[in-house]
């Protein structure tokens, strides 16, 4: 009897639709992201994740945690052609980076 192997999920911008469908999204940011205007993971492609998490922080009226930078980094940088990678990657460059 063969084994079976462990699927591998791979994740490719080009072909997700829905904010949900993008590594490091549930359905509370997606949310948040349609209510600043992002309502394609393709339109998140080129933006600045300071600005978004600003955004994100305004709409909600409050200072959010700066996991949400982290978030914003990873999510950015994957539909800008890098590979997917956890939100906590991208928490030293973001210390490195910004002041929030």
């Amino acid at each position: 009897m063969q084994k079976r192997k462990a699927a591998i999920r791979y994740f490719e911008p080009e072909v997700m639709h829905r904010l949900e469908d993008l590594p490091n999204i549930g359905k509370e940011i997606a949310e948040d992201l349609r209510a600043i205007g992002i309502k394609t993971p393709q339109s998140l492609k080129g933006k600045d994740p300071l600005t978004l998490y600003k955004k994100i922080c305004a709409y909600q009226g409050q200072r959010i945690d700066p996991c949400l930078l982290d978030v914003m980094m990873a999510v950015v940088a994957f539909v800008g052609g890098a590979p997917s990678k956890p939100w906590w990657f991208f928490t030293p460059e973001r210390k490195k980076l910004y002041k929030v």
